[in-house]
């Protein structure tokens, strides 16, 4: 617009030639500013008909959806009204290129936003695909703050896949205690596991059986299966018309599989990379994940369908979650009188593992990966015990997060702020059993990080192992920030440093921000450090994270731009002012 101004001051005809010119190379229509108001407060609700306190936005669970073009600017002004409570929330796939302060991650990328105080978040979304935002401050996501980020091609792009609506459906699973009762026996001596969540919602719907709790409650309607907002949730479809549903899980805990009754689902797109398209009856989603899938309303349209979210990777305790397919004009409430899908067998590693390795980037948009590495991380996925108390390590390192966030620290040169000694880049390959009940005798906790060349390439090797309980690996699904990263390959047991690298796929690998690594197998990465800030890296189960399992990197922080001041006001920042 600054060329065209100057061409109006020169002559009529220069700038009806300015004008033209300017048809042919700027796009037909800008990126836009979205502008977004969000007041974060406690409410009582009741997602799978008990009433307990969530945490809403603007007065709903799940929050508002955030729609927007690639090359948008999304600038979110929130209010914490949690009173007694800071809050801080994270883009969750949004690489925050330029704006690493906005990434929304307490104790690393900002201070947390103080009960009454306003923080306002500002980025661009960069890429067209299937996105999430959440709670980044101890374990409120699993409070109920988190939501959709869907963003759409520029107008006159064409998506690989034709389809005629777009529908976005998140699934979680539900506790009835609260984080803090959680997270009081995560840190208590002897340690409190949070056990089994009680229900599966979809789409912030779920159904408790009120008969199951143990003794009644002293207020009335605690538990009230009669109550609309538990009422199942309904997908309602024209017959003959292609859906995009846009599945993502934001789980505290279980890993998931989703299905539709009688329908297969073609999956098109994964963490906002589009997918060589492949069938499924049934679709294994971890928490952190986002996928598309097509499915057409192309059976029997005189009755309704069921939605079934089922438990797997952990032995089922947690009923199956239902929602209702419904084919219009059919009553959206009507329930089908088949029997629920119950999923694959929990336990059936193989499947879950073959379907992972079937997720491959589409021909016509592979990126392929640099051919080597600079530098291999190999990250070995574990419980430990400190001072008796129970933690999640990596490499025998319990991560604890520092009161002055990195990001800050490492900009300022805030050197006292973290340990500076690194975590260890390995394990001890050749004692260690992965199949063991892990002892651990020198592990120890730390807040050290990984510094990174900046624009080097880095493979990570995450590395699963026995926990502290016999014959139990648990399944791992690892978000970066900051990044997408491509999955090189999956495998069973021990990674083999010197055979295993032979068999990656470098080829079509699909890139992705969040990965499962297999019970006892392991799962290699590759990504370029070309995004300057400090990125964290961790295990997106809440109480796993909670406990220490994550890492955190740095590359290119002398690259970023000043930091705004609204990010700081805790640890050594308190009172830190720029001159």
């Amino acid at each position: 617009m600054g060329e065209l101004f100057q061409c109006r001051r020169v002559s009529f005809g220069l700038l009806v030639l300015c004008l033209f010119v300017s048809l042919i190379t700027v796009p037909a229509v800008e990126a836009r500013i979205r502008r977004y108001k969000w007041e974060v407060k406690y409410e009582y609700k009741s997602p799978d008909c008990l009433k307990k306190l969530v945490i809403a936005i603007n007065g709903r669970t799940p929050g508002p959806s955030i729609l927007a073009q690639q090359g948008d600017t999304i600038i979110v002004e929130l209010k914490n009204s949690l009173l007694t409570e800071n809050v801080a929330i994270h883009w969750h796939g949004i690489r925050q290129i330029g704006t690493p302060w906005s990434d929304g991650t307490e104790g690393v990328t900002q201070c947390p936003i103080l009960p009454g105080d306003t923080f306002t978040y500002k980025f661009v979304v960069d890429r067209p695909g299937t996105y999430l935002y959440h709670a980044h401050y101890g374990m409120q996501r699993e409070a109920g703050l988190y939501g959709s980020i869907r963003v759409s091609v520029p107008d006159g792009v064409a998506e690989p896949f034709p389809y005629d609506y777009d529908r976005s459906i998140i699934l979680n699973d539900w506790y009835h205690k609260s984080t803090y009762e959680q997270a009081t026996g995560l840190s208590s001596r002897p340690f409190v596991w949070v056990g089994e969540p009680q229900s599966l919602l979809i789409q912030g719907r779920g159904k408790f059986n009120c008969s199951l709790l143990t003794s009644p409650s002293l207020e009335p309607g605690v538990c009230n299966a009669t109550k609309p907002e538990c009422s199942p949730y309904a997908l309602t479809v024209i017959p003959g018309k292609t859906y995009r549903l846009r599945i993502a899980s934001l789980t505290a805990l279980s890993a998931l599989n989703f299905e539709i009754e009688g329908h297969n689902m073609t999956v098109v797109e994964a963490d906002g990379h589009y997918v060589e398209p492949f069938v499924v009856k049934n679709l294994n989603i971890y928490s952190g994940e986002t996928y598309s899938v097509l499915v057409k309303a192309d059976q029997d349209p005189s009755r309704n369908y069921w939605t079934a979210v089922n438990v797997v990777s952990r032995k089922p305790v947690t009923p199956t979650g239902l929602g209702l397919f419904n084919y219009y004009p059919n009553h959206p409430r009507k329930s089908p009188t088949t029997i629920p899908p119950t999923g694959p067998l929990w336990n059936d590693t193989e499947y879950r593992l073959a379907q992972s390795r079937a997720i491959k980037a589409r021909q016509g948009y592979i990126h392929p990966p640099p051919v080597t590495s600079d530098r291999v991380i190999v990250l070995l996925n574990t419980q430990n015990e400190i001072d008796g108390y129970r933690r999640w390590s990596v490499n025998n390192v319990s991560f604890t997060l520092p009161h002055t966030p990195y990001l800050i620290a490492l900009k300022e040169n805030l050197t006292h702020a973290f340990d500076q000694t690194p975590p260890p880049d390995n394990y001890d390959f050749v004692n260690y059993d992965i199949y063991s009940v892990a002892k651990n005798p020198n592990a120890t906790s730390s807040s050290g990080i990984y510094r990174l060349q900046f624009n080097s390439t880095v493979d990570i090797i995450l590395q699963n192992a026995n926990t502290m309980n016999v014959n139990n690996s648990e399944t791992h699904p690892w978000h970066l920030h900051g990044h997408d990263f491509w999955v090189l390959g999956y495998g069973k047991g021990k990674f083999d440093m010197f055979n295993d690298p032979k068999n990656y796929n470098l080829v079509n690998p699909i890139m992705k921000n969040t990965v499962p690594v297999h019970q006892f197998g392991w799962t290699a990465l590759r990504f370029r450090a070309d995004n300057p800030g400090v990125w964290a890296f961790h295990c997106h189960i809440e109480s796993h994270f909670y406990m220490g399992m994550g890492v955190v990197f740095e590359e290119g922080v002398e690259k970023v731009g000043e930091l705004p001041s609204s990010i700081m006001g805790c640890g050594e920042t308190k009172g830190f002012h720029k001159p």
